[in-house]
């Protein structure tokens, strides 16, 4: 096979088109196979390029955002046994509630995709340029108590109000203390008509009322989310048990 000459590989370099190296001596085997027109040769080779660099961005931007490589919609399984609103979910998926900053509700016993499909959204997200950030409101929680002790509280509460899709999953599994209810509010009342969030839970926000430690503020947060989400519902059993080991033959 014929490798490239060294000036080749040093122009490429110097272009930062280094990574077309490894490949470039088959590509270009088959090019001189097929008796490729060279500016043919060079679009193909250059489209390919731009689509490697796109996958490593989005790859780099969704490892920023927090969102798990594997949960995006291909990887959907629509041959589990849930039930939702189809129509729903086509018209999420376009993502039209993020331009006019609503909210999504995702909601349903454990393991029915509540956060296969919050991640997936948010990979969507980040394909058309918005700014992603997604946690389980759990590890949020914690990781805003550890802020007040080093003074960074209010720079990281800023950075959750700014950013495009916030993704808050498992909210409500647990009681909130004051403090907790009032980081929740926060940022609820700050992105009302302003910011778009997704919000995975086991339970109706009627039931997430007696659970923040606030009840002032748990009425006006579960007020302004409520009304301005579109609810996905999602019934049916977990999906979990399929993915349950059985003993090899």
């Amino acid at each position: 096979m014929h490798e490239p000459s060294t000036d080749l590989k040093r122009v490429l370099k110097s272009l930062r088109l280094g990574k077309l190296l490894p490949t470039l001596p088959e590509r270009l085997r088959i090019a001189r196979e097929r008796a490729m027109d060279p500016e043919d040769f060079l679009l193909v080779l250059l489209t390919e390029e731009i689509q490697r660099r796109d996958q490593h961005r989005h790859a780099l931007r969704a490892k920023e955002a927090g969102l798990l490589p594997e949960l995006v919609f291909d990887a959907w399984d629509r041959s589990a046994n849930i039930t939702f609103n189809e129509h729903l979910l086509e018209e999420l998926r376009t993502l039209r509630f993020l331009e006019r900053h609503h909210h999504v509700l995702i909601a349903g016993p454990v393991g029915v995709g509540k956060t296969m499909l919050a991640h997936a959204f948010g990979h969507l997200a980040i394909l058309r340029d918005h700014s992603v950030h997604c946690e389980s409101a759990e590890k949020l929680l914690h990781r805003l108590k550890a802020c007040r002790l080093d003074n960074t509280h209010e720079r990281e509460m800023r950075r959750l109000r700014e950013v495009d899709l916030l993704i808050l999953d498992d909210l409500a599994l647990r009681s909130m203390d004051t403090r907790e209810t009032s980081d929740i509010y926060e940022l609820v009342t700050a992105r009302h008509r302003v910011g778009s969030m997704i919000v995975t839970s086991n339970r109706d926000p009627s039931e997430w009322l007696e659970l923040f430690g606030d009840p002032l503020q748990a009425q006006s947060l579960v007020d302004r989310f409520s009304n301005n989400a579109l609810d996905l519902i999602i019934e049916g059993p977990s999906y979990r048990r399929r993915q349950k080991p059985t003993p090899g033959k």
